[in-house]
């Protein structure tokens, strides 16, 4: 996306025209998405960003600069009652909302206030910010037992499958997420040369297009191949990988492709995430039937979390294992079962008694 050449705004002094004003607001927007560019995010974040900036301005339908937390009560209900937006995505405009007004009482109140005459206000408060929590559903996971039987009954299942290929592709994407946490797109881009037997012990996934924070690019990280996923990369780049077509062996071929052919070089292309949602969803369907439609990739990244915090792993291990920015969001994905406080207060209790026989022996 190409950023449009802005002037400072220093310089922008006395009453104006509504001309004059019209191109002021515009600065003001631009300026905002040249310092989101200067930091690293990326087009696609700053374009969003930039979005819904003007679609609240389209339903204030007045000057930015006149913005007031009523007109952001109107705006969200807008979005959620008339647009039926994703509770997700409303939340995400509303931080937009907060950023832009924040970057302009930051740098601009000044500016705005001798051009206008209008002290800025921030229309995103405490009142009708709308959080994460009070939004989004738990993502709690199935159990380790409803889990187990899925996928012990996929496997078994792949042999007699019409379609063999597809199935045991979905099967592998599946089994990454629940096994190491990747995230559906970290799958989607992974290429055969990604899969690195020769670094550590068990090996390695290279996923060079992790999730970055706040729309930065991509934050590649190596992903150890624990939890039976060198086992799992050895099946599939053995027995299966090739029979796919003739790139098995190309290093930058994708690791999971897809049946259809590029017209051109007649070579694999990459399968893409609806195609593994939808093989996800067909064994749900078939073998754990109380999930089916609940069960998503997503959800499988939690039970990872939850299932490997359960075995011991501490919670900073799994945040890099994730690839979180902040361990709080790694211990929002960890769901524990009720009696997880008895167990743990109990070897707390273990390990003091032993203390004291040791000092006292």
């Amino acid at each position: 996306m190409s950023l449009a050449v802005v002037r400072p705004l220093s310089s922008v002094r006395g009453p104006k025209t509504e001309q004059e004003l019209e191109d002021f607001e515009q600065e003001l927007v631009d300026q905002f998405c040249l310092a989101g560019a200067a930091v690293g995010s990326s087009d696609g974040y700053v374009a969003a960003e930039r979005a819904a900036v003007f679609e609240f301005l389209r339903i204030l339908g007045r000057p930015l600069w006149t913005a007031g937390p009523e007109d952001a009560d109107r705006f969200l209900l807008y979005l959620r009652k008339e647009r039926r937006q994703a509770k997700s995505t409303v939340v995400d405009k509303a931080g937009s909302l907060a950023r832009f007004y924040a970057f302009l009482a930051a740098r601009y109140q000044g500016e705005i206030h001798a051009m206008t005459g209008h002290v800025l206000v921030q229309p995103i408060d405490e009142f009708n910010r709308p959080s994460s929590a009070d939004y989004g559903a738990m993502r709690v996971p199935p159990s380790r037992e409803e889990t187990e039987r899925l996928f012990t009954a996929w496997r078994l299942a792949l042999p007699e499958t019409r379609k063999f290929l597809p199935a045991a592709r979905d099967y592998l994407a599946a089994s990454l997420w629940r096994r190491v946490g990747l995230r559906i797109n970290e799958t989607v881009m992974l290429d055969i040369r990604d899969w690195r037997p020769d670094l550590g012990e068990q090996g390695k996934l290279h996923v060079r297009f992790g999730k970055g924070s706040r729309g930065r690019g991509p934050k590649p990280r190596l992903v150890p191949a624990i939890n039976a996923v060198d086992a799992l990369m050895d099946w599939w780049l053995t027995d299966v990988r090739h029979q796919f077509g003739d790139d098995w062996c190309d290093p930058d071929a994708p690791l999971l492709p897809s049946e259809r052919r590029d017209r051109d070089t007649r070579r694999c292309l990459r399968a893409g995430p609806d195609a593994l949602r939808s093989g996800l969803s067909q064994a749900v369907g078939a073998w754990l039937p109380t999930w089916q439609g609940q069960l998503t990739p997503h959800r499988l990244r939690h039970y990872c979390a939850s299932h490997l915090y359960a075995q011991g792993m501490d919670l900073k291990a799994l945040q890099e294992l994730l690839g979180h920015e902040w361990l709080s969001t790694t211990t929002s994905y960890i769901h524990v079962h009720d009696n997880h406080i008895e167990y743990a207060w109990a070897a707390a209790n273990e390990r003091v008694a032993s203390r004291l026989l040791d000092e006292g022996s």
